[in-house]
């Protein structure tokens, strides 16, 4: 079979160096940790949690390919990795997210049949974004677009966001919400015991966003938006029957404004979800259940994740043949425009 990793971390000098900055800086921004941890080494040194994740992000064609080949990966789908641009001045963080992109591109056109890429933009400006997600995909051919979730504490559905909302439907093209720690404004109760990041806040967030979007509306104004959630849905699969309960029951008693449909409805209609970083085979086949095999697909989160285990547990997944090929490859193929093997460019 195929295999498509489909969150798959990647960055540039530029970007890598100015978040340095940011780590020596004086910000009080709670990416902090994350940012030092990751770009306050040199390569070659141990980083964060004693792995060397800045060379695995800064090395596309080397260390990174050699690893595929070996474990039989075809295609990484690559996206400036968290916390992208988000954190820069709007004017910076739309410089960097034009250079990534041009650099992607360049990857990409490299190796068409290895790497396909996920586009940034600086949501600071969002009628400049949107201009940036046209460039990205109508002239440099990428596949979709990041977004590190909020933007100093605002959200996807705040209507001055909509643009880029409309610019993603207007080129049918997706939008991967990555996490980030929470605002400044909920984070306070995850700080102690390290639960501000991967180990429980960031799927509190980032299935938040997610769930903003449905509960806000936006769905219906935006009715062919797809939304990509890693981490299998960032539990909002698993709560749908609470999620939709609830949801009637404050659009019945009048306390919330009304939308078209269920939350599981637009789950299902709008959202797609990747295995990044949920190594496990109950909640993937639960997410088959609830979802469907054609709203899932596989991930590695390289460098984060292990690539030899990400392997193993698709490979082993309880699933049928025909499943495990939707979730390897077809799924990515269809929702990010990658060609098939046979219609690939040499």
């Amino acid at each position: 079979m195929r295999l498509i990793a489909t969150e798959e971390a990647w960055s540039i000098p530029e970007v890598a160096a100015e978040l340095k900055k940011v780590a020596h800086g004086p910000s009080q921004s709670l990416d902090k940790p994350l940012v030092k941890g990751v770009y306050d080494v040199e390569p070659g040194h141990p980083g964060y949690d004693a792995y060397p994740f800045l060379d695995g992000l800064l090395d596309a064609e080397d260390t990174r390919l050699k690893q595929m080949d070996q474990y039989g990966v075809a295609m990484h789908l690559l996206a400036l990795t968290a916390p992208g641009v988000q954190m820069f001045d709007a004017d910076t963080a739309h410089e960097l997210a034009v250079l990534a992109n041009d650099r992607l591109a360049e990857l990409t056109h490299k190796y068409p049949k290895r790497f396909a890429g996920l586009a940034s933009f600086a949501p600071h400006s969002p009628k400049r974004a949107a201009r940036e997600m046209e460039r990205a995909i109508n002239e440099l051919g990428l596949n979709g677009f990041m977004i590190n979730s909020h933007t100093h504490g605002e959200y996807l559905d705040d209507p001055k966001f909509w643009p880029i909302l409309e610019a993603a439907e207007a080129l049918d093209a997706p939008i991967y919400i990555h996490p980030r720690p929470l605002p400044a404004s909920a984070i306070g109760p995850y700080l102690e015991h390290e639960l501000w990041a991967g180990i429980w806040g960031y799927a509190a967030e980032t299935g938040l966003h997610g769930l903003r979007l449905i509960a806000s509306g936006v769905l219906d104004r935006f009715p062919r938006l797809r939304i990509v959630l890693g981490h299998l849905g960032e539990g909002l699969p698993y709560f749908v029957y609470r999620i939709d309960y609830m949801s009637r029951l404050l659009r019945q008693i009048g306390s919330h404004k009304p939308y078209e449909l269920d939350p599981s409805e637009y789950l299902r209609r709008n959202f797609l979800v990747t295995t990044s970083g949920m190594n496990h085979h109950p909640p993937l086949q639960l997410c088959v259940d609830v979802l469907g095999a054609d709203r899932v697909m596989w991930a590695i989160d390289y460098p984060y994740q292990q690539t030899p285990e990400c392997v193993e547990f698709m490979d082993t997944a309880p699933l049928s043949d025909e499943d495990r090929a939707q979730i390897y490859a077809h799924n990515a193929e269809r929702a990010f425009g990658i060609a098939a093997p046979a219609a690939a460019a040499s």
